[in-house]
């Protein structure tokens, strides 16, 4: 029996197909070109991995000759194809559709052709789909794994950030919305769960992915590694984060565990900054002291009030693994970049 992996060239799917090989699964990954899966067939090196070409998402039928032609050995899909892109054209042409039409699309395929076969669906979500991007709710109240964002599609018109906090939303209620009705109506068989991760750092499956520009969350600690001595350093509170290395682990257990069944499951660990990261690298590279700024202080305040207002506890008992800390976190992503670019 295989696993599906949508969108396995990205940098979470990249983890968790090597989780998944290490543990015997057979993976089949969809990618958008030959010449991504020729590059990703070299790199995993294993027997247990091929992929099939899916060059757009958002096209209606999109997975449908996948699941035509692998519906009797694929028992597990894990879809974790969709944009994390903020420079674009059309708001919602290029990040919200995509989103939305991706994840209804694998979710009608499988009902076409693996509707008696398919056990277990994983839809890579986020927090975006949970929280207001400002990382509070607007009432006061704690937020939960069973609260949603409350923007709009006329929201997703105004800038990016909105546009991604959206198209997670609406995608992952999409979701929801169809597990129920054919669950109801006995037209599919498989359990559905998400995962949500928050801000994720970490290093990249391969060290050849160390390139010009990281995806998004790396890139935030690139960034900082960049800073001058003189730099004056942002003393606010970012957000939350979650190593990529534990997503991945939370995706296989979302579909190997009985206790995922319909959970969304809310993967974040420490709040961070990039003060804290600044203080982090001191700390941990000291080639870097005086290249960068200095240790300093972060808005405690800030981080009190925001850490208050937020429990993501359910899931923490439910994957029953400790998370990897910002500490390490920060240093293997910074290590691997170091490394890069031979400054280690």
């Amino acid at each position: 029996m295989s696993v599906l992996v949508t969108g396995a060239t990205g940098y979470i799917a990249q983890h968790i197909i090597t989780d998944l090989l290490e543990q015997n699964y057979k993976v089949i990954g969809t990618v958008r070109s030959e010449s991504k899966g020729d590059n990703l067939v070299k790199l995993f090196n294993s027997n247990n991995f091929t992929y099939e070409v899916v060059p757009d998402i958002s096209v209606e039928g999109a997975f449908d000759k996948v699941l035509e032609k692998n519906a009797k050995d694929i028992k597990y899909v894990l879809h974790t194809a969709s944009p994390v892109v903020f420079e674009v054209e059309d708001l919602l042409r290029d990040i919200v559709d995509p989103a939305v039409y991706g994840t209804k699309g694998i979710l009608n395929s499988i009902k076409k052709y693996g509707s008696k076969t398919v056990e277990r669906v994983v839809i890579t979500s986020s927090v975006a789909a949970i929280e207001h991007p400002d990382g509070i709710s607007r009432d006061g109240k704690t937020i939960t794994e069973k609260d949603w964002c409350p923007l709009t599609l006329e929201d997703a018109k105004l800038n990016s950030v909105n546009a991604y906090f959206v198209s997670k939303t609406l995608a992952e209620r999409a979701a929801w919305e169809f597990y129920e009705e054919n669950k109801k109506s006995g037209d599919i068989i498989f359990k559905l769960a998400t995962v949500n991760p928050a801000y994720v750092f970490g290093p990249q499956t391969f060290d050849t992915s160390i390139t010009g520009q990281l995806n998004f969350s790396c890139e935030i600690v690139n960034k900082v590694l960049q800073l001058k001595p003189t730099d004056k350093v942002n003393t606010n509170i970012t957000g939350r984060f979650i190593d990529v290395r534990d997503v991945s682990k939370a995706h296989l257990l979302a579909f190997q565990k009985e206790n995922t069944i319909e959970k969304r499951l809310v993967v974040s660990s420490e709040l961070f900054g990039d003060q804290e990261m600044v203080n982090i690298l001191n700390e941990k590279f000291p080639t870097l002291r005086g290249k960068i700024p200095p240790v300093g202080k972060s808005d405690e305040l800030a981080a009190n009030n925001l850490q208050g207002l937020i429990d993501m506890s359910e899931t923490r008992k439910i994957l029953g693994f400790e998370y990897i800390s910002l500490d390490k976190s920060v240093y293997d992503t910074a290590a691997q970049i170091l490394k890069a670019e031979g400054k280690i």
